[in-house]
Order: structure tokens, then sequence, then C-alpha cells
């Protein structure tokens, strides 16, 4: 089973931040969940890819990924 998210993969940095003025990576960014107990790999990669179609990712690179979920 796969669980679909969506997250941005940068975040603006703030003063004081070495990337400070621009964009930092943001490995904690909030995942928002797209589809929970997708079955196959490929079916997860399709919703990932039919998001991706209809969404520009922008200037933080908000995109779809998939995940294993565990038991």
């Amino acid at each position: 089973m796969y669980h679909v998210f969506v997250r941005n993969w940068w975040k603006q940095a703030g003063p004081g931040s070495p990337f400070y003025p621009g964009l930092e990576p943001d490995p904690s960014a909030r995942k928002t969940t797209l589809a929970r107990n997708v079955k196959t790999e490929d079916e997860a990669r399709a919703i990932c890819a039919a998001y991706l179609a209809n969404h520009k990712p922008g200037r933080l690179s908000r995109k779809a990924e998939y995940e294993e979920q565990q038991p």
C-alpha cells in the first residue's frame, strides 16, 4: 500500500539563515495527502503524474510524491 502526498521542497529563508535572502531546503514541510491506501506503485505514480500535469511546481517546488505505508 502507498500514501500519495504533496509538499514543498523549499521555504523562504529568514534573517540569520546562511541562505538569506533566498530559499532553503524544508525537510520538515507539511505534507498534504492526495490518496491513502493506494494498492500498487504504478497507481501511485499515475496519481503523481496527474497532479504534476495539472499543477506547476512554482518557486517552492511543490510536487506530488508517494511512499510505502508501514503496516
